[in-house]
């Protein structure tokens, strides 16, 4: 699957334009834009290192997200062109044999494929109030794929951990301009590196991983928020302490406690990193200040995600909260995927705000009132969507 003839077809010529975030308007519109090879239609929030938001009209259609309209999310500046013979991944650190593979030597081991959500920690921070710094990302930073590729265990039993690891720390193509900055580099604990689902996946939905979307290899860490879901994987190094570098140990940092949440005007307090994600129900069939002609039952449908556990219920309301009713659950593609759901409510002409909450396997629902934190992480609150009966 990953040709010459492949890579040729994933070459980026990325548009230039100013390295800022591009915010909503004072209309709400934002700019959209086709100008990035192998993505359609997309949200534009910065182009170089760049940031495109799939439109959250795009869940509509599908359980899985396409390819070309899956968001892209880069810290730094990466190659545009990768030749997959040549591409090697390192291991390195407290391990006893050193490896550099190639993507031929990891296609001899066992082959695994797994239904995950990718979502970026800050997903929803442009919807924050009051308003928080960073990309200005409404819900569409996330998108559900079939990833294929090979167990992270696998490779790492290949070079023999040693007793006493306690984190793997893994890193990609990408570098940072100045020579001074930190490279981009996240770890898990080595517990959950040697779990059974995380994967090194070169595959999504069928094809190979688009150069946007982190071609020839990257991590895939279903149920965790996708910082930790490096892409152009490259190295992989086994800690035999806790690692201390700037991505884990003083970015992607979020309030201690449950929801992520503080006050805007308390003190700051502890912080951990971000980690697992939140149940997250979003209707896709109507947008926000939509106006739709009266009927006896108006249509409702959208996506789920439950985190690290499964979707086990989706309610809907149109009362503020006070009564809920279930909505029918579409097919379940595993615990880590996105599941739709649809209904139909009995609203009568004037207007309303159609309210959406998910609960997982583990019992965790979504709050009514949202969170909040200065770095406008893990979004956990329902999202009411506004729209008038005529």
């Amino acid at each position: 699957m990953l040709t010459r003839r492949t890579l040729i077809a994933s070459a980026l010529a990325a548009p230039a334009a100013a390295q800022v975030d591009l915010g909503f308007a004072d209309n709400g519109l934002r700019p959209i834009t086709r100008a990035f090879p192998q993505k359609a239609e997309m949200i534009l929030q910065r182009s170089s290192p760049p940031l495109l938001e799939t439109p959250l009209s795009v869940f509509d259609a599908d359980d899985f997200t396409p390819n070309d309209r899956f968001f892209v999310r880069w810290h730094y500046p990466f190659p545009t062109r990768i030749d997959p013979a040549q591409h090697r991944l390192c291991i390195s650190g407290h391990v006893g044999r050193p490896l550099s593979l190639s993507l031929a030597d990891l296609a001899r081991l066992p082959r695994v494929a797994i239904a995950a959500v990718n979502q970026c920690a800050g997903n929803g921070r442009g919807l924050f109030a009051p308003r928080v710094a960073g990309a200005q990302w409404g819900n569409g930073a996330m998108g559900n794929a079939l990833w294929e590729g090979v167990r992270l265990k696998d490779v790492l039993a290949l070079a023999g951990v040693k007793a006493g690891a306690v984190a793997v720390r893994c890193g990609g193509l990408d570098a940072p301009i100045a020579q001074t900055a930190p490279d981009f580099e996240k770890s898990l604990p080595i517990d959950h590196a040697l779990s059974d689902d995380v994967m090194i996946a070169w595959a999504m939905n069928g094809q190979p991983l688009p150069l946007l979307n982190g071609f020839p290899l990257r991590l895939v860490v279903p149920g965790w928020y996708s910082t930790y879901w490096v892409k152009m994987l490259d190295h992989i190094e086994v800690l035999a302490k806790p690692d201390d570098g700037y991505w884990m140990a003083r970015a992607y940092l979020q309030p201690a406690n449950a929801l992520a949440d503080i006050a805007p005007d308390a003190p700051p307090g502890p912080r951990v990193p971000v980690t697992t994600m939140r149940p997250r129900a979003l209707i896709t069939n109507i947008t926000s200040g939509a106006k739709l002609p009266a009927r006896p039952f108006t249509p409702v449908q959208g996506v789920a995600l439950g985190g690290d556990h499964g979707v086990t219920a989706v309610e809907l309301s149109a009362d503020g909260g006070r009564h809920w009713l279930p909505a029918q659950l579409g097919p379940d593609h595993g615990r880590y995927s996105f599941r739709r759901f649809r209904s139909a409510l009995a609203l009568p002409p004037g207007r309303h705000a159609i309210l959406a909450r998910a609960r997982n396997a583990a019992g965790v629902e979504q709050p009514l009132v949202q969170n909040w934190n200065p770095s406008g992480y893990n979004r956990a609150g329902i999202e009411p969507v506004r729209m008038e009966i005529l």
